[in-house]
């Protein structure tokens, strides 16, 4: 006898809590049904069901074995559909949520390009310095910045994200080069949503709460406002690198940068990836910088 066979029938009885609904449900008779729950029973030498003439209910050892036996049943549909999905055209509506500033500038215009290649995808886009409840949202997927937090949702790494302090030549020769974290209080920084800024120092995480004369959450706003002279920010690269490279602005305190963190692809905990969804986080994984 096949390790599988029955199993199908065993698992439809114990959801279903009857022998005719499970063959009316699996198409087969009754008397098959029955037949098949017999013989695994006499195959596992245990009885899984309890049966009256009203009630069907599975034993302490049929729950045991109906655990076991439903997740083999869902992977054996997770490798169906993997399969099937792989073949199937992306098509039908995409409800995802990324930050304001890097999806404008960054996700978008990829989603875009993948709109247009293709056109039976519909996307609604949520973008949001919140972090939002995926679920109870309706949300297909979201990007999330930095440190995830334990969740109950799948998490693929897109791509990663360094953070530097900087300033431009000219704020630098009137001001001054912090060498120390200590005086960052001494120079007006420029803030994006949160005063605080990250640092490792001694292999320890450290925040350090810092101030100045603008706070815009737009690190495009952020990196103008530096390269005219106006102050010190701490923005990831894809901000700042071309700056950088043409020497528009300098970095300070590398001693003190923490470790590269991730950008992320989030969505619910459902198994297996739809095609729309699933190509798209592939295309993001691709191009985002």
């Amino acid at each position: 006898m096949s390790l599988l066979e029955g199993i199908t029938e065993f698992v439809t009885v114990a959801e279903t809590s009857s022998f005719k609904t499970a063959g009316k449900r699996l198409s087969i008779s009754t008397a098959q049904v029955s037949r098949q729950i017999n013989q695994l029973e006499a195959r596992l030498k245990t009885k899984l069901f309890y049966r009256t003439t009203r009630k069907v209910s599975m034993t302490e050892e049929g729950g045991i074995f109906y655990q076991h036996c439903r997740q083999i049943l869902n992977n054996l549909e997770d490798a169906e559909r993997a399969i099937s999905n792989r073949q199937e055209t992306p098509q039908g509506l995409i409800r995802m949520t990324a930050p304001v500033a890097y999806g404008e500038q960054f996700v978008m215009p990829i989603v875009l390009d993948y709109m247009k290649v293709h056109p039976q995808v519909e996307v609604i886009c949520d973008l949001t310095n919140q972090i939002v409840d995926l679920v109870h949202g309706g949300y297909d997927l979201a990007i999330r910045l930095g440190h995830l937090p334990d969740s109950s949702m799948m998490a693929r790494q897109l791509s990663t994200r360094t953070q530097y302090v900087c300033a431009s030549p000219g704020y630098i020769a009137r001001f001054g080069v912090p060498h120390t974290l200590s005086e960052l209080g001494q120079h007006n920084c420029l803030v994006g949503n949160t005063p605080y800024w990250r640092f490792m120092e001694n292999n320890r995480h450290r925040l350090v709460k810092v101030s100045g004369n603008l706070q815009c959450i737009s690190g495009y706003s952020l990196t103008q406002a530096a390269k005219q002279g106006m102050g010190v920010i701490q923005l990831p690269g894809y901000y700042v690198d071309y700056a950088v490279n043409s020497g528009a602005l300098a970095v300070l305190l590398e001693q003190y940068s923490e470790p590269e963190e991730g950008i992320w692809a989030l969505y619910p905990h459902n198994r297996q990836l739809s095609p729309k969804i699933r190509m798209l986080v592939d295309l993001l994984a691709e191009k985002l910088p």
